[in-house]
């Protein structure tokens, strides 16, 4: 079964005539706005029998917000692969702990499946790393980051899209944290958990705004 560690659901609003002008937002400014997080479902996936439940869910969905999450070096020439992947669903987030996992076939075919759309901030570079723990060719994936540069925005990042479309900020507290460590911890959930519901969440709103044009949002590998 899978482990599920929250249970209430959580929606933002996008309304435009009160969102800031498409102008970078100061730090104070997002500092000054209210924290919100994803307070839905979360599904941790530990066991390799774990994925397949959470696949045969998440091959569904139409769109998906992405996100992985790396233990932080503090030393010069290491570097460390991802130790978690996040996929948002409508209702749910299913968080992988891919250094328990060994059978990455289900999410190989889901990564590659045309008929979900994978959304996220700088998802190529999340690609090619995870591309380093298993093998898979990435389709329909799209980059909220380079859509944003392409229609002129200077709002790039999660957090400032976040503070752009839904005038709430999220926390970046969990960002160092040790994403390795066997047992994560509440705060560490409810952070991964976050950045890819908002993921979704920015990727729907800039649909129903119109901003979404396809060809501008690809990329490849």
């Amino acid at each position: 079964m899978l482990e599920k560690v929250h249970a209430t659901a959580s929606t933002p609003t996008s309304n435009p005539h009160t969102r800031p002008a498409d102008r970078k937002l100061t730090k104070d400014e997002i500092n000054s706005l209210p924290i919100r997080r994803w307070e839905g479902p979360v599904h941790l996936v530990r066991e390799d029998h774990q994925i397949i439940q959470a696949v045969e869910k998440l091959e569904h969905e139409t769109v998906l917000g992405f996100d992985t999450e790396t233990k932080p070096v503090f030393k010069k020439g290491v570097t460390h692969r991802p130790s978690l992947m996040q996929l948002a669903a409508e209702d749910a987030v299913y968080l992988f702990q891919l250094h328990h996992l060994k059978q990455f076939s289900p999410l190989q075919g889901l990564l590659e499946d045309p008929r979900v759309l994978k959304v996220g901030v700088g998802i190529a570079q999340d690609m090619e790393q995870l591309q380093a723990i298993f093998s898979f060719s990435p389709v329909h994936c799209h980059d909220l980051g380079a859509l944003a540069r392409a229609i002129g925005m200077d709002s790039h990042g999660l957090r400032t899209l976040a503070a752009r479309f839904f005038q709430f900020r999220i926390s970046k507290r969990a960002q160092c944290s040790n994403w390795e460590t066997p047992i994560l911890k509440p705060f560490q959930v409810s952070y991964a958990a976050t950045d890819a519901w908002i993921s979704r969440e920015i990727f729907l709103a800039m649909q129903r705004e119109g901003l979404c044009d396809p060809e501008k949002m690809r990329f490849s590998i």
